[in-house]
């Protein structure tokens, strides 16, 4: 039944899925964020005197690598592990954050000025960087609890964004930055969801709480529709695909020939952003090639093919 129903997917939503993370089509990912932040001020209150005050800052779409790049060797990172969605997720906290954090729980009065250097983070600082990430286990479920009930599990700290790996630094992942009040001093914590952690769901955080959803405006989704139908795409045919030694690649020259596996009567793929939409037919036409369509690429079935072969 999974077969039937990914081949038979519209195209249109295979486009979409190709071309990344919307945050508009995921509300309820927003309303998530927002408790995360009631609950981190409630669950810190209960470690100080003086209270810290977290906002959702933005949602935003990012690569991974591009994200801790801009933290490298200022922030303190944590890693949990989301079994229910077969995925890692990382929390960091930046130096302002930590060092603010210090003072509330050291109970400062915020009479002294802000410490303002670049250096090494402390044993102390590390540790009040690890029981807070130890509460975040708590409180991530809580945020997550209404969209979709799972646990976090935290594994590890990490002073060094290189080793605060939770999958393929390239992959794409939606960044929450949220920011820190306490004692008139400021900070900021993120939230890294990778792309592959929302999959799962995706669906569940796309659907908005009763009596949200706003009346839908029947000119504005024509108008809509209309210009994302216009959207240039660029589509790929590809006659063969293979699995080359990394050492055959270096070896290569120029004026080598390499034989290809497939014939005129080979099938083509046809695919958009590297999303496989259709089988094809090559022919020819005036001179020129051409591709007939087919059927619609199964997926699933492509995906056990790609198991079975490595």
């Amino acid at each position: 039944m999974a077969s039937l129903h990914s081949a038979t997917r519209p195209v249109s939503d295979k486009l979409l899925d190709a071309s990344g993370i919307s945050v508009d089509r995921i509300p309820m990912l927003h309303v998530a964020f927002d408790r995360l932040a009631t609950h981190c001020a409630d669950s810190l209150r209960q470690m100080s005197a003086s209270p810290a005050y977290f906002s959702l800052s933005n949602v935003a779409p990012a690569r991974i690598d591009d994200v801790l790049d801009e933290y490298e060797a200022n922030a303190i990172a944590g890693v949990f592990h989301v079994p229910a969605w077969d995925s890692r997720i990382l929390v960091g906290f930046d130096r302002d954050f930590v060092f603010s954090m210090v003072e509330v729980l050291f109970g400062a009065d915020g009479s002294e000025p802000p410490i303002d250097v670049e250096r090494p983070f402390s044993n102390i600082e590390i540790n009040i960087a690890q029981a807070i990430f130890e509460r975040m286990a708590k409180v991530l479920p809580l945020a997550f609890g209404a969209p979709h009930d799972t646990a976090f599990k935290f594994e590890r700290i990490e002073t060094r964004m290189d080793f605060a790996i939770i999958g393929r630094r390239n992959n794409q992942a939606l960044v929450a930055r949220f920011l820190l009040q306490a004692l008139n001093r400021g900070g900021e914590m993120f939230v890294i969801l990778p792309q592959s952690a929302l999959n799962p769901v995706r669906e569940t955080l796309a659907n908005t709480m009763a009596g949200e959803a706003a009346p839908r405006d029947p000119r504005w989704a024509r108008q809509i529709q209309s210009e994302v139908q216009r959207t240039e795409m660029r589509i790929d045919a590809i006659l063969e695909e293979r699995l080359i030694d990394l050492l055959d690649v270096t070896n290569f020259e120029v004026g080598q020939v390499i034989e290809l596996q497939a014939t005129p009567r080979s099938r083509v793929k046809l695919t958009c952003r590297g999303e496989p939409l259709f089988w094809c037919q090559l022919g020819q036409s005036n001179g020129l090639y051409t591709i007939k369509i087919d059927e619609h690429v199964d997926a699933d079935q492509e995906f056990l093919n790609d198991i079975l072969s490595r």
